[in-house]
């Protein structure tokens, strides 16, 4: 137990999630991967646990915990080889809640946030475009005002529970001139008229359903509205610090998985007379792969811990994407090779590792768009400041 972040309380929520997840979860996921559908029924049991309130306020039926309570979440759902499981969970409670927690006023919240924190109703946040990828300032969708309603046209791809979830929390412009200063935020049920879904086939996150979006003419009542009119990229910039960081620790939790598998295969796999942790070349590249992933954990907690405490953490939590993603990529990688033959096949779990772990440097803001924002920062001394409501 790493006793500087984590409390006693923390490992006994850690045990009790691994049972519920041994119990309630993993039974399931090998036909989830297969159906790219997971039922209904478990979201409600999350919900019955508290699992999807835990960093909510508790007025709306929330908890109001620690965010290592988010951490012990988010790393214990990566031990459970599903991405896309893991996925749908954390893109419901930490990208769709998150905003209608901090841009929804009291008839939101009371519409959609406590039902989310039930598992009643499930969300999904709609800020990806087919033109604009991580371009988020790119982006065409327009929510043009008349009289009581706002007039939403456009289209949204590679959107987490876009296809099975009951609202949208969703990006568009209402002032199109004026660029990212002209960007609103919204939220929509699913059965609005005018909204169509196609489900995306996917290379990795199979249990996950992931949608393309179309929207002609959907009406979105003025109230709908979430926060200020014109505040929508702001607010998305400042929630992309705490969706970055949830990546970059998804990513040390699942390199760290497949590390602790290996080990296992590896003191039982024999080769010339003796278990393979004993081949010196082998046991090196375990050397290198347990410091890489350490190093990355303990950033990742330390940078949880700024945000934890008020911090404004974009450029560190954009440094924790970079490289926890790109560490997983390679660790998994090198696990499945020490595996040999094996690690090659479906009935083993490096293969569905290695696809799922590749979506990291690529969702919530390429490794590409994130050494340009570390640039920016470091480079040319850019401040991103957060956006008050």
């Amino acid at each position: 137990m790493n006793t500087m972040y984590f409390t006693e309380e923390h490992e006994l929520f850690r045990k009790s999630f691994q049972d519920f997840l041994q119990k309630e979860v993993v039974p399931h996921i090998d036909k989830w991967e297969k159906s790219g559908t997971i039922e209904r029924f478990i979201w409600k049991k999350f919900g019955e646990m508290g699992y999807f309130g835990l960093n909510q306020p508790e007025e709306y039926g929330g908890m109001d915990l620690d965010i290592f309570y988010t951490v012990i979440f988010l790393e214990e759902l990566q031990k459970i080889n599903s991405g896309g499981f893991a996925a749908a969970m954390w893109a419901h409670a930490y990208l769709a809640m998150t905003h209608v927690n901090k841009e929804g006023d009291d008839a939101i919240k009371k519409k959609y946030l406590t039902p989310s924190i039930e598992g009643e109703k499930i969300g999904c946040l709609c800020i990806t475009e087919p033109f604009g990828g991580s371009d988020v300032a790119g982006m065409r969708s327009t929510a043009i005002k008349k009289g009581d309603k706002y007039i939403l046209n456009g289209s949204k791809t590679f959107i987490t529970n876009g296809v099975y979830s009951d609202y949208l929390v969703i990006a568009a412009k209402t002032d199109p001139d004026k660029g990212n200063k002209g960007m609103s935020i919204f939220i929509v049920d699913r059965d609005t008229a005018g909204i169509s879904a196609s489900k995306l086939d996917k290379l990795g996150w199979r249990a996950s359903d992931t949608a393309e979006l179309a929207f002609d003419d959907v009406e979105i009542p003025a109230e709908n509205l979430m926060g200020e009119e014109g505040k929508g990229f702001s607010y998305i910039m400042q929630h992309f610090a705490l969706e970055r960081l949830i990546m970059g620790i998804n990513a040390h939790a699942r390199a760290e998985y497949a590390l602790d598998y290996t080990l296992g295969y590896m003191a039982e796999r024999e080769a010339f007379g003796t278990t393979i942790d004993k081949f010196q070349a082998l046991r090196h590249s375990v050397a290198d792969m347990a410091s890489e992933v350490e190093m990355n954990k303990e950033f990742n907690y330390s940078i949880a811990k700024r945000l934890n405490d008020g911090q404004y953490v974009v450029k560190e939590a954009s440094m924790s994407k970079l490289l926890s993603t790109k560490m997983a990529d390679k660790v998994i990688y090198d696990c499945l090779q020490l595996l040999g033959g094996y690690g090659y096949m479906e009935d083993y779990p490096l293969a569905r590792m290695f696809r799922d772990s590749r979506l990291g440097p690529i969702g919530g803001g390429t490794s590409e768009i994130l050494r340009e924002i570390i640039a920016k920062m470091v480079i040319d001394k850019k401040e991103y400041k957060p956006a008050a409501k």
